[in-house]
This record gives structure tokens, sequence and C-alpha cells, in this order.
């Protein structure tokens, strides 16, 4: 049976997702190219883009405009399914904005670290 919300691995995925969260807000591409698992498996579907693949991922954030990134997290909930496997779940609200923002991540302990293996960003109407 998959032990659920270990707290060390708890512990290991917040850290790393708030790690995520800081280089997001500054733009700081390559902790955010760092964070995602480098595979052609690897998935983003965005508020206005499919990225499919660790390299068109890559692109997106190096053509990204680096303004009007600020937000404020409203709500995070981190499980984890075992040592190896987590999801990071939030609603957001950017700088400025009335809108509520939600942000799925599924994280995976690879031999490099923790990664995003698939996120998906959409913004409520």
């Amino acid at each position: 049976m998959t032990e659920i919300n270990l707290p060390d691995v708890v512990a290991e995925v917040s850290a790393q997702f708030a790690r995520y969260e800081r280089a997001l807000i500054s733009n700081d591409v390559a902790v955010l190219d760092e964070l995602f698992w480098d595979s052609p498996h690897t998935l983003r579907y965005g508020a206005t883009e499919n990225l499919y693949g660790y390299d068109e991922i890559k692109a997106f954030r190096a053509g990204r405009p680096a303004v009007g990134l600020e937000r404020a997290l409203l709500k995070t909930v981190i499980t984890t399914y075992g040592r190896d496997m987590a999801t990071a779940n939030v609603e957001f609200q950017r700088t400025g904005s009335p809108r509520t923002g939600r942000q799925s991540q599924t994280w995976l302990r690879t031999a490099e670290g923790w990664r995003v293996v698939a996120a998906h960003v959409s913004l409520l109407p």
C-alpha cells in the first residue's frame, strides 16, 4: 500500500515547489528548466499554449515575456504518494488581476532529483 504524505517527502517536495515558485516570479529560466523533467514525455498545458516534451517547454520559457509574473498563492495543496511521486496544486492571483488561476503539477523523483513531469495552468473566468 502506498503511504500518503510521508513528512520527509512532503518537506522535500515543498522545498522544490518553493524553489520553483521563486524562479517563476523572478523569471529564473535556468531553474525553471532544471525543475522540469528533460524528457519528450513531459508536458505543460498553459493558459494559452499546449507544450509537448521538454524542448517545447524550454523554448516557451526562453521566449516568454518577463513582466507581470508576480502573483499571490491563495491555496497550496501538496500531496505525496510513496517516496517518488507527488502533486502540487495551487490557486493563485496575479498582481493587479481580479481573476483566480489554477496550477497543477505532477512531480517525480528522478536520478537528478524532483522534477515536474506534467503541469497545467488555467484561469477562471
